[in-house]
């Protein structure tokens, strides 16, 4: 299988990722695919002509390795990767169903964009992005119990024993290189809930940052509103216009500048 377009195309993912997912992208790409591809193989290669059951009825060894490897560990760790890494995709779509529908837009009112940043995490692609990482994550865990299901327990022991047909008796078999096999299979459970986790990071992260919005605009709403409905208004003159008095005057004083203001203001109005 040609891994490098794979790697290629989770690339082009990583720039719509928060930090959180480029740390789940580097932990796929170096932990998993590098070690897939590098050892995980190897190891496995020679699994089913190194199977040795001490019998010689012809049909009893393969019926055998059949009943103790269901599936082979290489085949369900390609379709894990495979299954894990597509949701990724589903972002990319989205980015590009933006960008061709932006670029309609400008073609058809002269220049104006539809999208300011056609990868911006909002609206509908804030929610293919958080569906991707529940799609990314549920498939792991999915994996993890076939696997745990299907080896019980993520073991591999030394020695099995079969006695199905057509083995004559209770047959004793051996896997080569068990502990090696059970090593690098307990290495990408690991890194598998490693994977889980770093999803559900960045899910609370993208919900918490988004709740955390909506609070803040909730709260600047409350503010404008209140501004609206409680404005001031001028309840008293101005200073300027109040008539400052001497407080040392006396009395006398007093009624005399109010007989002066009355005076001017009566040659006022006859002019």
């Amino acid at each position: 299988m040609n891994w490098s377009g794979l790697e290629s195309l989770l690339s082009g993912v990583n720039k719509y990722s928060t930090a959180f997912g480029r740390i789940w992208l580097s932990m796929v790409l170096v932990f998993r695919v590098m070690v897939f591809v590098v050892a995980a193989q190897r190891v496995w290669g020679d699994e089913s002509k190194d199977f040795v059951c001490n019998t010689r009825q012809p049909g009893c060894t393969n019926i055998c390795y059949d009943h103790i490897f269901p599936i082979s560990h290489i085949r369900l760790w390609a379709l894990q990767l495979i299954f894990v890494t597509c949701p990724s995709l589903m972002v990319m779509a989205h980015v590009k169903y933006r960008e061709g529908k932006d670029k309609k837009y400008v073609e058809l009112h002269q220049g104006s964009h539809l999208y300011a940043n056609p990868g911006k995490k909002r609206g509908g692609l804030w929610w293919t992005y958080l569906l991707s990482l529940v799609f990314k994550a549920g498939f792991d865990i999915a994996f993890l119990y076939i696997l745990y299901r299907i080896y019980h327990g993520y073991d591999l022991p030394k020695l099995s024993k079969c006695s199905l047909e057509p083995c004559p008796n209770t047959v004793d078999c051996f896997i080569s290189r068990p502990t090696e096999k059970k090593i690098f299979m307990l290495f990408m459970v690991v890194s598998s809930t490693l994977c889980i986790f770093m999803c559900i990071c960045e899910m609370v992260y993208l919900i918490g940052k988004r709740i955390a919005k909506l609070v803040r605009i909730r709260q600047d709403n409350v503010r404008l509103l209140f501004a609206e409905q409680h404005e001031l208004t001028n309840m008293a003159p101005p200073r300027s216009q109040y008539c400052r008095t001497d407080p040392t005057l006396s009395d006398s004083q007093m009624s005399l500048n109010r007989r002066e203001k009355i005076r001017e203001g009566g040659i006022s109005t006859t002019l």
